[in-house]
């Protein structure tokens, strides 16, 4: 019996042991180039037997040495890739520890009669509603994110922000949104390394599943992470406006089997200039004009701003994976100075007098949004996601403005001056529930429920200055307290067949918003509900020609800071006050196009807002104040026509050109009468978008960008002309990354606007710190061969976030 048990015991210690080390085989090795010089950074991937599905990876390190761990006994095929390399598989059969020794890869050839760089070519496919750029594995990827962007056909990249055609474009990255400014977003993408990019989808009629004001949608697709490893960057960048500005910043990604970590800070010190010229014609009874108000103007801000993005995915199982996003901005430091001269004349130019209002203010501002992602996947390629998010959001502003008066002797008459104190302070919860189901390879189907709660508490406090004393001015000190409720849900359905593309998508939203100015007692209520449907149809006629149409409406809501009914002067003849009865405002926007020879693409569009929200200078001409006033407005078309060529001369040289004819017409009722006034105009882009040299480490980018003369908000905008040469050279085996851009090259961006109507008279002349030179380096270290899981906040609600003016 002892013995008998000491055999089975035996035999369960061995088979314990063995389960026990049964998962702790490795596979090592050393990868070399035909020179016997090691390779670093190579991707080695582990498959299953059947060749495809993956198991496990890694990257060689600078030695060209890889190992992979905790790997069970069985056949497997490995894969090593390298760019500019011939792809390496073996079969091996795992049995115990296996070291492959060194492994060869073979550069791919190029011709011997001229230099030939083997690259895959950007391409484009175009479906009803979007565009698809795929620049996986091409020249394209060794620049940052924001070079992809430019060279994206249909993406304008400007210093004011990032434009599809005309229109503001949300970018996303792996469909969550951006959460920052038009100018953070800028930064966050330069700084982004553009290696680990699949495809970037410009999106004009974005599908239910986006919120009902997404508008047009630029989403960047990151490729799957298959290796695990470290990667970090560094970058700076100096710009020489006007004044000088400063940008810096570093980057960390981590990943193993478990998780994901990744960590991006950034800081920057900006000193910006505005120059303006403005004349109001003061009109008395009969529209002739009684006074002019001729003014000089400069602007400065100064400011110093922190940004922070963490990311952190935990891989449950194979199933489940649970997210971390936060996004933090603070900026301690904001400093806004306007300096104004104005001369009095009557209507023969005679001076009579004039004033100078200096107005100093100093901001303060933190905002921070984190989401909190649970996503399971299931067994038919299905996934279901809950998404809880949190913004809160403080901004405090501290004024002072001083008017000096002189007479018609241009002697100094009297001074005055007042303070004011202003807060804000918002918090932002939604919640989630997302389910997509491939139905089959050509379908799908998802649809969710949405609900947000935003509550937003703000006060200004007017302090006149009377004597030495601060005195509150009652008139114009005011609390503010706005909650809004929405609740949505969406369903999307696509199919494709034959030579038929269909996308269907309905969202519904209802809003409860509810505004309490508290001085005055006065109670604004809104409850509305919405459809936003959207559909896309194409159909491929020939080879190479087809034909689409699109249809969205989608909704736009005014900002909080915008109902809020403060007002704030800049000086005491030019103030800024909000409007608590704003309704949203709604789009219906009709497009039909044409695809055919490749590279030419013909559509024509329709679109139609219903309360278009404006922020219109309306003068008074008994008071002689000028009044920024947020309005909607009764209706407003726009309809147009554009032409597209996108061509590759070569596979390195890009050349696109649109050009657009549209009509703008806007109407509205201001009381003392109807006005409708209507512009057509052109604009028109030339982009070239070049690289150089055998490894293809030279990227130029030369664009030009005309906006003929437009209507924009009742006022007459004139031409211009923007240019941009961008050039970057990667440097230290393209670790390194110099880069130098000019903007604004022939001093042609600079406008002009006018505003004739009514008992309205007036004109503008814009001179924006718009013309610099841009100087920037970036170092990337780690495996700069990984992929991030890059991304940001995505609650649509924090884009209405707007400082108080």
């Amino acid at each position: 019996m002892i013995n008998n048990l000491r055999y089975y015991l035996s035999i369960c210690l061995c088979t314990l042991y063995v389960v026990a080390f049964a998962q702790d085989f490795s596979v090592t090795g050393q990868v070399l180039d035909s020179n016997n010089e090691p390779i670093a950074f190579s991707n080695v991937v582990l498959l299953a037997e059947d060749g495809s599905t993956f198991i496990k990876g890694t990257s060689t390190d600078d030695l060209g040495y890889f190992t992979i761990n905790n790997v069970t006994s069985a056949t497997y095929f490995i894969k090593i890739t390298y760019v500019g390399f011939e792809e390496f598989n073996q079969k091996i059969i795992l049995r115990g520890h296996l070291d492959l020794k060194k492994i060869q890869l073979n550069e791919i050839p190029e011709s011997l009669d001229e230099v030939t760089v083997i690259a895959k070519k950007p391409t484009i496919t175009r479906k009803p509603d979007r565009l698809i750029f795929n620049v996986e594995n091409t020249a394209l990827t060794e620049g940052s994110t924001l070079s992809v962007l430019k060279s994206t056909p249909g993406i304008i990249v400007s210093e004011g922000g990032i434009t599809i055609k005309s229109s503001p474009a949300t970018v996303f990255i792996n469909n969550r949104r951006v959460q920052l400014t038009s100018e953070e977003v800028i930064t966050l993408l330069e700084s982004a390394p553009a290696n680990s990019i699949k495809s970037v989808e410009v999106i004009t009629n974005p599908p239910a599943s986006y919120d009902a004001d997404s508008g047009n949608v630029i989403n960047i697709i990151m490729s799957k992470n298959l290796v695990t490893g470290y990667r970090g960057s560094v970058f700076t960048n100096y710009t020489q406006g006007v004044f000088p500005r400063y940008n810096a910043g570093t980057s960390h990604y981590f990943k193993n089997n478990k998780v994901n970590l990744n960590v991006n800070y950034s800081y920057t010190n900006n000193k910006i200039n505005r120059d303006q010229d403005d004349t109001v014609n003061y009109l008395d009874n009969l529209n002739a004009i009684d006074e002019i108000y001729k003014s000089s103007v400069n602007r400065n801000t100064w400011s110093e701003t922190h940004n922070l993005n963490l990311n952190f995915d935990y891989y449950l199982d194979d199933k489940n994976t649970l997210s971390l996003t936060s996004t933090g901005l603070y900026l301690p430091y904001f400093k806004y100075q306007i300096r104004n001269n104005t001369n009095i004349t009557d209507q023969n130019l005679a001076f009579q007098s004039r004033f100078t209002a200096d107005n100093l203010s100093r901001d303060n501002k933190f905002n921070i949004g984190t989401d909190i992602i649970f996503r399971h996947d299931f067994e038919n390629s299905a996934n279901l996601s809950f998404n809880a998010h949190y913004t809160i959001y403080n901004y405090d502003r501290d004024q002072n403005v001083i008017t000096n008066n002189f007479n018609m002797n241009n002697m100094f008459v009297n001074r005055s001056e007042f303070n004011t104190v202003s807060n804000q302070k918002t918090n932002i919860i939604t919640g989630k529930i997302d389910y997509n189901l491939p139905i089959s390879n050509t379908s799908h189907f998802d649809a969710g429920v949405k609900y947000s709660n935003i509550n937003t508490d703000s006060d200004i406090t007017r302090l006149d200055i009377i004597g030495g004393s601060e005195v509150v001015n009652t008139a114009n000190t005011d609390a503010f307290k706005y909650d809004e409720k929405v609740f949505a849900a969406y369903s999307n359905y696509s199919k494709s067949w034959d030579k038929w593309d269909l996308s269907l998508g309905l969202r519904v939203e209802q809003s409860n918003i509810e505004g309490e100015s508290v001085i005055l007692s006065e109670t604004n209520t809104q409850d509305y509900f919405g459809w936003f449907p959207n559909a896309s149809l194409s159909h491929k006629m020939l080879e190479d020609m087809s034909v689409y149409a699109t249809y969205k409406r989608s909704i736009s809501r005014p900002s909080y800071t915008d109902l809020n009914p403060f007002t704030f002067f800049l000086n005491l003849n030019t103030k800024v006050l909000g409007n608590p009865n704003l309704v949203p405002t709604y789009r219906d926007h009709y497009k039909i196009g044409t695809n055919f020879l490749e590279h030419f693409t013909v559509e024509a569009y329709y679109m139609n807002y219903d309360g278009d929200i404006v922020e219109l200078p309306r003068q008074n001409n008994l008071t002689n104040i000028i009044a920024f006033t947020p309005t909607n407005l009764d209706k407003k078309v726009e309809y147009g026509f554009d032409f597209i060529f996108d061509y590759y001369p070569t596979s390195t040289w890009n050349l696109y050109f649109v050009t657009s004819f549209y009509n703008i017409s806007e109407e509205a009722n201001f009381g003392e009468g109807f006005v409708e006034q209507e512009q057509w105009s052109n604009y028109s882009i030339l982009m070239n978008s070049m690289s150089f040299l055998k490894d293809q480490s030279l990227n130029v980018n030369l664009t030009f960008t005309w906006v003929g003369k437009n209507l924009q908000q009742f006022q007459t905008v004139g031409d211009r002309l923007i240019s941009e040469l961008s050039v970057s050279k990667s440097i230290f085996k393209k670790k390194g990354i110099i880069s130098l851009a000019v903007e604004d090259i022939f001093n042609l961006q600079d406008y002009d606007t006018s505003t004739r109507y009514l008992n309205q008279s007036s004109s503008s002349f814009i001179d924006d710190d718009n013309r610099y030179i841009k100087l920037g380096f970036r170092y990337n270290f780690g495996n700069t061969k990984l992929s991030t899981n890059e991304r940001t906040t995505s609650a649509e609600e924090r884009e209405r976030l707007k400082d108080l003016q």
